[in-house]
């Protein structure tokens, strides 16, 4: 599951952040393996600004899920505070933390320069930082002048995010793990994948091919019903795509067919890895989406107004993931 800590309309972001608790701990009694939350700043309706505040609140209301960021744009941050942050984590909920790293800024170009402020990013920097938090995070050497504490020798499991060429190249030649963000990017995915898997190098973490993709879904009853509750996750999809960003809204009935041509065929485009249907429409498509892509988990991004059918949106997810894949498939981490 990954999880934006959506405001909705009407709702304050201490709403948000307890649907965000309960929903945590419903993914977590279904059995999914992890429960990510994105970094996201200055956007309305995204309440994800502070991820690693958000990994430690929902790692303590849950037992045995792994929490971590989807991602930390580590552009924004310098390694040490990310190790230091991460490192604290890990000792306080051992064995459960992911370190999800991407490279974008994650805003807009006003709120990228306060966050970095005089810092100018070249594309030499990012592989230069993901190397030097490996170092952190790392068993601490003789001599070793630097040393985050905590974050020496927590050895927090590190992933590689992105939605183009650029981060499936990386992972794969750091032997890292690999999400792709098909949830709003799915057009470099079968391309991205190819990339890592035919360049992927052994590393102390992996020693082979590891991948999640980003799955848009909503599940229901029925496939009339679902297409319905979407209606929320498509208006959310073109308020990004027309600069117009706000807070989650009610669904509303035919919203695709009464949008221009143009529009709905832009909305569709950023959703093309999503699935929306009742239990036998999200079951072959979920199977599909294994099929073609060869994932070895599926991360869920559920936008539903109503948060109790959000629930009974993974209710009904769960049940067709269990069919998708092996019960007895490996996760790192």
């Amino acid at each position: 599951m990954l999880d934006l800590v959506t405001v909705r309309q009407g709702g304050s972001v201490a709403d948000a952040l307890a649907i965000a608790r309960r929903t945590a701990r419903h993914a977590e009694s279904l059995g999914f393996a992890r429960y990510w939350l994105a970094e996201h700043h200055n956007m309305p309706g995204v309440a994800s600004s502070a991820t690693a505040v958000l990994v430690g609140h929902i790692a303590g209301a849950t037992e045995r899920i792994r929490v971590g960021s989807g991602g930390i744009m580590l552009p924004n941050h310098a390694p040490l505070v990310v190790a230091e942050a991460f490192g604290t984590l890990a000792e306080l909920y051992p064995g459960r933390i992911d370190l999800g790293l991407g490279r974008a800024p994650g805003t807009d170009g006003l709120t990228m320069r306060a966050l970095r402020r005089d810092r100018v990013e070249t594309e030499d920097d990012f592989p230069a930082d993901v190397a030097e938090l490996q170092r952190l995070l790392a068993p601490a050497q003789p001599g070793q002048r630097l040393v985050a504490l905590p974050g020496a020798g927590t050895e927090v499991p590190i992933w590689l995010l992105g939605s183009s060429l650029y981060s499936a190249r990386l992972a794969a030649e750091r032997g890292l793990p690999y999400a792709f963000a098909s949830h709003f990017a799915p057009r470099l995915l079968l391309q991205a994948l190819d990339l890592y898997r035919s360049h992927f190098r052994p590393s102390a973490q992996l020693q082979q091919p590891y991948v999640i993709i980003g799955v848009p879904l909503v599940a229901a009853p029925t496939d009339e019903e679902a297409e319905f509750l979407a209606s929320s996750h498509y208006q959310r999809v073109l308020g990004i795509l027309t600069n117009q960003r706000r807070a989650l809204a009610p669904p509303v009935p035919h919203f695709l067919e009464n949008l221009p041509a143009q529009h709905r065929a832009a909305v569709l485009d950023f959703l093309a890895a999503g699935v929306v249907g009742g239990p036998e429409t999200v079951r072959a498509g979920l199977t599909r989406l294994v099929e073609l892509t060869g994932a070895d988990e599926l991360m869920l991004v559920s936008d539903v107004f109503d948060p109790e059918l959000r629930l009974r949106s993974l209710d009904i997810a769960a049940q067709a993931l269990a069919a998708a894949f092996p019960a007895s498939q490996a996760q790192p981490g």
